[in-house]
């Protein structure tokens, strides 16, 4: 039984994390600061300092050697979680898909920040967005409160059975990551039992029952695997949502693959993730108040992909603006300006859609962005204007 009990507090988005990672108390976390990641495990370490978790703290060399000890721990049988950002990300590439491809349940909170080139330490989702194939679940949060209740929804995610896949809990650096924010805390022991116990069918130190991780796979066998790997995303969606369920039942905030804002009636809808939805959501206020029907859709899951749930939300207005905060340097569009149109042509939802970049490298985005991109798309509808796909938003001339 939960207490029901709740309290507040002020803390930043890191903060946040790190205490969710006190309640939720993982048995091993390797890691290696980056900015703006670093006071997550900074703030874990001090937590095992004071005796105040039993996480197993493992300082390594690089972030490749992060993933590599939170896949042996893993495998092993502990409940793992990391911590990185951009080029540490980055530099874990190849253990990211052996995570997935080994299907350990490792929870890592990513701080998105631009990769390079040119250098930059700011705010855009291309580290998420660069290893959205690598097989693993990815959860993106609008605000410090979301960071902290996704973190504590990833772990029953991605530890459910039929699931057994790693799970990115993302929020935007230095936006979400550093500004502090007044949000509501879970008890310890409701977080606890939210949680469960980590207790995996298969693991290596198990005495009896010997397995093997991450063999050679010949050609005979590697494609079921990859098989059974898609279908275990695919499972993922229930979890997600039965995740989601249980956790409104305990805190009252409601979750799942998106959020729909202001949306039931708009001819008009803006499609975003991250912090940037607040942007979108206020600009849309002012928007109603001077009777326009704009709306935001704000993408929660962005692995899996709820393409049929989109879908259908975006069936009944007259166009849609496709927002990506990274570039996938296709000549064409961002990744959400592919995967959000392929998936309403196949679900023959004929509307406009209008793909823009914004955000690169934390250049700001502001109301009055969201509200041009509203005009545009009120003209491109009335057949005043003809869609220019892929335009920067905010770019300097």
């Amino acid at each position: 039984m939960s207490t029901g009990k709740s309290r507040r507090e002020r803390m930043s988005g890191n903060e946040a994390v790190a205490y969710a990672i006190r309640q939720v108390d993982p048995d091993v976390m390797p890691a290696f600061p980056i900015t703006p990641s670093t006071e997550i495990p900074q703030m874990v370490s001090s937590y095992i300092a004071n005796g105040e978790v039993s996480t197993e703290f493992i300082p390594v060399e690089s972030e490749h050697s992060a993933m590599s000890a939170a896949i042996g721990s893993e495998a092993a049988g502990a409940r793992t979680m990391t911590a990185t950002s951009s080029a540490g990300l980055a530099l874990m590439w190849e253990e990211l898909l052996l995570a997935a491809s080994n299907r350990l349940p490792i929870v890592l909170t990513l701080v998105n920040r631009t990769l390079s080139g040119p250098i930059n330490i700011n705010c855009d989702h291309s580290d998420g967005m660069g290893a959205r194939d690598t097989g693993w679940i990815q959860i993106y949060s609008e605000n410090n409160q979301e960071a902290y209740d996704n973190y504590i929804q990833a772990f029953p995610i991605a530890e459910a059975a039929g699931v057994h896949l790693p799970v990115m809990v993302c929020q935007d650096g230095f936006i979400t990551s550093h500004a502090v924010e007044n949000i509501e805390l879970l008890e310890d022991e409701d977080v606890k039992m939210f949680v469960g116990d980590y207790d995996p069918e298969e693991f290596l130190l198990n005495p009896g029952s010997p397995v093997s991780v991450g063999p050679y796979s010949v050609s005979s066998y590697a494609m079921e695997a990859k098989k059974l790997q898609e279908e275990a995303m695919e499972h993922a969606r229930e979890a997600v949502l039965a995740v989601a369920e249980r956790f409104e039942e305990l805190s009252g905030r409601k979750y799942g693959f998106f959020e729909e804002y202001r949306t039931d009636d708009a001819d008009y809808i803006m499609l975003i993730m991250g912090s940037a939805a607040g942007t979108a959501k206020a600009a849309v206020d002012e928007l109603r108040e001077q009777g326009k029907k704009a709306g935001v859709l704000k993408l929660r899951v962005f692995r899996p992909f709820p393409e049929k749930e989109l879908a259908q939300a975006l069936a009944n207005c007259k166009a849609a603006a496709i927002m990506d905060r990274c570039e996938s340097y296709n000549g064409n569009c961002g990744p959400l300006g592919m995967e959000v149109p392929a998936g309403l042509y196949r679900n023959k939802i004929q509307i406009e859609t209008v793909n823009y970049i914004y955000g690169l490298a934390g250049r700001d985005f502001t109301t009055d962005h969201v509200k041009e991109i509203f005009a545009e798309l009120e003209e491109i509808a009335d057949g005043k204007r003809e869609p220019v796909q892929h335009r920067y938003i905010g770019l300097r001339g």
